[in-house]
């Protein structure tokens, strides 16, 4: 602020004045500017942290599935194989559930798988067993949306085998 060529000792403290109020007016915008932050920070939080655990139960539902789909397999193995007497529906479920119950994951607690066998008849040409499960996964995303959807989440594994 010169005038004239010439810096005045008016000129000098109104420029000092000047400048001091535009660093208090950046140093309070910064401040405000935080406490925004930490304001939408508050606000998307709750729903960041429902996409990071309906993401973990997704994992843990495909997770699931690849666990029942091995059970059901194991159960079907264990009763076409050739033997004299044939497994009984009892002792393929007892594989069933002993495969899978010692793997399954979930976050609350549940029930067993239920097990289905279906043996077709001897005089019909393929002869096969099939072997379906069932589990009912609960969890606190996955589960609270199918809650308020009116259904729940049932992960079901089939195999059918031809008997030896």
């Amino acid at each position: 602020m010169q005038r004239g060529g010439r810096m005045t000792e008016k000129n000098v403290l109104l420029c000092a004045r000047v400048i001091g109020a535009q660093r208090h007016r950046n140093r309070l915008g910064v401040s405000q500017q935080l406490g925004a932050a930490a304001v939408e920070f508050a606000m998307l939080f709750p729903l960041l942290m429902a996409l990071f655990m309906g993401t973990v139960e997704m994992g843990l539902i495909l997770y699931n599935k690849a666990v029942l789909t091995n059970a059901s397999r194991e159960g079907a193995r264990a009763g076409i194989v050739l033997r004299n007497p044939k497994a009984t529906v009892g002792e393929i479920t007892n594989v069933v559930l002993q495969k899978s119950q010692s793997s399954l994951i979930s976050l609350l607690p549940t029930d067993a798988p239920q097990v289905t066998v279906l043996q077709s008849s001897p005089a019909v040409w393929p002869n096969t067993l099939q072997v379906s499960v069932q589990y009912t996964f609960k969890g606190y995303v996955v589960g609270a949306v199918t809650q308020v959807l009116g259904s729940s989440s049932v992960i079901q594994a089939s195999t059918v085998m031809v008997n030896e």
